[in-house]
Order: C-alpha cells, then structure tokens, then sequence
C-alpha cells in the first residue's frame, strides 16, 4: 500500500509540473489534486459506449482497463489501494503487477493502444526521466495511465474518475473530509 501511495503522490506531482493537474477545477479545489481520490477534471469526454447514450460505469469502465491490460500482458496487482466506498461508483483504480509482465513498457503501450481501439480518445501525453503519463476520455469518464518504468520501483496505474457533476459533489466532499483528517 505505501508504494501505492507514493506513486500517487509523484503522479500528482507530474500532473502538476505537465499543467494537467487543475484542468476545469471549481471553486471547491476539485481537480487540483494528484492523488487517486483527488477530484476529477470536468472536462467532457469524447466517444461513447453501449446503448444507453454514451454513458459509461464504474463497472464499465474497470472491465475496459481490466480487459486491456491483460491482453497487453499485465495482471493486477493485489495489493493496490482500494477505491473508497462511497467513490466506487465514481472512480476506477487499477494498479499492474509490472514485475510480472515480461516488458512493462510494451504492456503499457499496449495497453494504452488497446483502450485507444475501444474508443477511448487520447488526449494529452506527459513523459519525464522515465515515466510517461497519458489521459483518455470515453463518455462521461476520463482516465489517467501512467507508468513510471525507470529504476528499481516500476509502476504502472490507470485511474479513472467520472467527470459528471454527481461524481464532483463526491470527489469535492471526499477532499473536503481528507483536509480535515
């Protein structure tokens, strides 16, 4: 769980230092922060899923990842850190054993190529001393890839949030709790 933690923290810290930290943040601090439960851009996504109007789950979206990753090579990671339960409609954490992939980069790549084919738009890309992170949007959800494939600690992370203004009250209350804690 720290080594979770501690990608989320030098996540953040890309995000801020790539300038996709605070995109379409409100007045409440919603999306100014890195970590996993950090609030969401409100930025809308592009593409579509199923029948029901382009909208997509938590549940939806998890299988997406899930799906892409394995075929790419990745098997996830047992110990990743857990979605809060009042956020798991609103957020997907899916964390890579990346020790066990025979080429994590490729995996990553793959993985990202594999979500891109299932219409998943790409957006910005951020690459620094060995790690590179993307975002993607999809319906109401954007997902943040990274992987941070240099040295000894080699992680790989998909996070997605729902942008739509239910999921904000949640990730700006989740903040708000986590300030005072």
């Amino acid at each position: 769980m720290r080594k979770a933690k501690w990608v989320a923290a030098a996540a953040g810290v890309v995000m801020l230092v790539a300038g996709c930290g605070g995109e379409g943040a409100d007045k409440s601090g919603a999306g100014k922060g890195g970590s996993a439960s950090a609030a969401p851009s409100a930025s809308g996504g592009s593409g579509g899923s199923g029948s029901d109007g382009g909208k997509l789950d938590a549940a939806a979206v998890g299988k997406e990842i899930e799906t892409a990753a394995t075929v790419a090579g990745f098997s996830e990671d047992p110990s990743g850190d857990p979605v809060a339960p009042e956020l798991k409609e609103c957020m997907v954490s899916w964390a890579a054993d990346s020790e066990k992939a025979a080429d994590p980069k490729k995996s990553f790549a793959d993985t990202v190529a594999g979500l891109t084919k299932g219409g998943w738009a790409e957006g910005q890309t951020f690459s620094q001393a060995g790690s590179e992170m993307k975002t993607l949007t999809k319906s109401n959800w954007t997902l943040k890839a990274s992987g941070h494939l240099s040295g000894p600690l080699k992680v790989v992370l998909f996070v997605g949030t729902d942008t739509g203004p239910e999921c904000a009250a949640l990730f700006a209350a989740d903040l708000e709790k986590n300030k005072k804690s």
